[in-house]
């Protein structure tokens, strides 16, 4: 499974890349990453048919995550990538208007790997 994650915070690639070690070297997830929401779309204007699952920091300079969900959800329907969201605030206000531009999961900062692999079926 290829997952793009979008996170302005470059630090996330390594944390990333460290929790999922182990399936990335058993080649059960392939980890991309983008650094803006500019930077996620013209990646997936190549490979959306090859990336079932983007995970989106919601809080990002230039495009947010919310923008950049309403811009997959219309752009890439055939059949278009899962989208979970990814934010530091937990709030009611990003969860109700991530889910209303089609959001398929929201997940709070920090991330709890275990359940992100369980939620991918990946344990």
């Amino acid at each position: 499974m290829k997952i793009l994650i979008v996170d302005d915070e470059r630090d996330v690639q390594a944390l990333f890349e460290q929790r999922f070690r182990k399936e990335t070297r058993d080649k059960k997830v392939e980890l991309v990453f983008a650094f803006s929401g500019k930077d996620a779309l013209e990646y997936l204007d190549q490979f959306a048919h090859d990336t079932p699952l983007v995970l989106s920091d919601i809080n990002m300079p230039g495009m947010s995550g919310l923008e950049l969900l309403k811009q997959i959800k219309q752009q890439y329907r055939q059949p278009g990538p899962s989208v979970m969201m990814i934010t530091a605030y937990g709030d009611a206000d990003n969860f109700n208007a991530a889910k209303n531009l089609g959001a398929d999961d929201f997940l709070t900062k920090p991330v709890d790997f275990g359940v992100l692999k369980e939620k991918l079926n990946i344990q």
